[in-house]
């Protein structure tokens, strides 16, 4: 199984386990192949991620994925640091880690964790098209956000703390 961890950062020689977000657990997080598309966009960016799983209905994957396979959707803000900030993608062993998180294919380890190789991606726009994913750039996150929250699709929201307000 392929792991990764993306990063605006180019020198990691060591991921050492840390605790986040008040856990008491000290953790090296790592995303598997499938969900890599959700991390190749600049760390703080907010985004709404979905794809279709077993349980989505044939109403929900026509009005939300269309054609697409999945979908990234970010807000129209930050679409220029997407197109400006190189992401190291650095590929993890998966000796150590376990799932912590199947849908968002989240992975753990508590040990330190010494990356085998690390790429350098210019281009984060064409890395996600490239997966076969759409990416979406929107005014507002907000509307698609609980849409997506409501339907019967995988999701994952991330650094929803940085979105901008609702709309009006």
């Amino acid at each position: 199984m392929a792991l990764f961890h993306v990063s605006q950062e180019p020198n990691i020689e060591v991921f050492e386990p840390r605790r986040i977000d008040g856990s008491d657990d000290a953790l090296v997080w790592a995303v598997d192949d499938a969900r890599l598309r959700n991390y190749l966009v600049p760390r703080e960016c907010p985004r709404v991620t979905f794809f279709a799983g077993p349980h989505t209905s044939v109403v929900d994957r026509e009005r939300f994925l269309g054609s697409s396979v999945a979908v990234v959707a970010i807000e129209a803000a930050w679409f220029p640091d997407l197109q400006s900030s190189p992401l190291f993608c650095y590929h993890l062993p998966d000796d150590d880690f376990v799932s912590y998180d199947e849908t968002a294919g989240y992975f753990v380890s508590r040990t330190a964790v010494k990356p085998v190789s690390v790429e350098c991606i210019r281009d984060p726009v064409s890395a996600i098209l490239q997966r076969g994913v759409e990416l979406r750039i929107l005014p507002n996150l907000w509307s698609l956000r609980n849409a997506v929250m409501g339907s019967t699709l995988e999701f994952s929201i991330i650094r929803w703390r940085n979105a901008a307000p609702p709309c009006a």
